[in-house]
Order: structure tokens, then sequence, then C-alpha cells
């Protein structure tokens, strides 16, 4: 099994309703490169039907944070958010979905990824996740991508929009959609291991 990024820590961060399968397929195949993957689940945002006030995080089509049907501890570990530093991470990704609707407004999110930014720490976000850098106030005079709705949105905050599966400007990777995540991933490895 190839390990380039054996010793890298790569955290993924969703709220409820993020997409679920841009949480999955990155903790795989980030996963089967050696990657150590750390899961926050930051209880914020839309709740589907039922309210329950204990209830997971929940992607849109029903997958909770811990993941039920991977054992936590193999592939992924779970994580607080008050517990991650900067200095001891290599990066950040945001599943897109409506989580970063709700991670855009969460103050220690927006400061965490402002001080990854600082240290140069990769930051990657794909679908609606680039709602997330835009922000934090980092997209001025950067290339991106992402879902066609948050075009104008980049576009605003300074950033040149570019219709592909992946762009990679320095420490930050995006995405456009579910379709793009192996191009998606492959960014993200290649800027990790460059």
């Amino acid at each position: 099994m190839p390990e380039k990024l054996k010793g890298k820590q790569v955290v993924i961060i969703v709220a409820h309703e993020f997409e679920d399968i841009e949480l999955l397929y990155p903790v795989l195949r980030l996963s089967e490169e050696g990657a150590s993957i750390l899961v926050v689940a930051v209880n914020e945002g839309l709740h589907t039907r039922p309210y329950l006030s204990d209830k997971p995080v929940t992607g849109r089509f029903g997958h909770p944070v811990p993941i039920p049907v991977m054992s936590e501890g193999n592939r992924y570990r779970m994580i607080s958010l008050k517990d991650i530093r900067a200095e001891q991470i290599d990066g950040i990704i945001f599943p897109g979905g409506y989580s970063p609707d709700a991670l855009r407004l969460h103050k220690d999110t927006l400061e965490l990824v402002r001080e990854c930014h600082r240290r140069g720490k990769l930051l990657a976000a794909i679908c609606h996740g680039p709602w997330i850098l835009i922000s934090a106030g980092i997209m001025k005079g950067k290339r991106a991508t992402g879902y066609v709705a948050v075009r104008d949105d980049l576009v605003n905050a300074g950033a040149e929009y570019i219709d592909k599966p992946m762009v990679r400007d320095g420490n930050i990777v995006t995405g456009r959609v579910p379709d793009d995540l192996p191009e998606f991933c492959q960014g993200i490895i290649e800027a990790l291991t460059s």
C-alpha cells in the first residue's frame, strides 16, 4: 500500500448536513496514503427532521459522525475543535453540503483557518466549502473553484473562479462537486507532498 502521506495529520471539519461522500471519500483516500485523519463534528447548522437535541452531526444523506460503518481509530479518529493546534496539523478539509453555511459563521473555525493560512498549512474545500475560506478573508487574489452557486461569492471576495474539477493556489486546494473528488484528493496529496 502506498504511503505518500505517512506522518501527515489532516483534519476534516463538518457541521450538520455536510455532503456525505465529501467526508467519506477523503477519509478513505487519504488514509490509504498513510495520513492520520482527525474528524471534527461541530454541532451547528441546519438540523434534519426530527429535531433531537442530542442528535449527532449528520450528513445530508444520513451518515452521522462518528462514522458507524468505519471503526474509529482505524482510518480516522474523532477530535474536538478546541483540541486542534495549527502547529500540530498539516491541513484542514471542508466538505460541502449545507455544513459550510454554519461553519462560515463559527468563530473558532474561522480563527483556525486564519492561523493555518498564516502558517502555510493546507486548506482544502470542495463544493460549498469555499464559503468558509471566503468568510475567513483569505481568498482575495486567489484562483479557486467550487460549486457554481459559490462562483459569485468567490469573485466578490476577490478570487478568480476557474471552472475545473480542482484548482490549487499555493496552500489552498478547491474542488467543484462530488464527481471531482478524485482530482480534489489528488490535489491535496500533491499539496501535502510538495
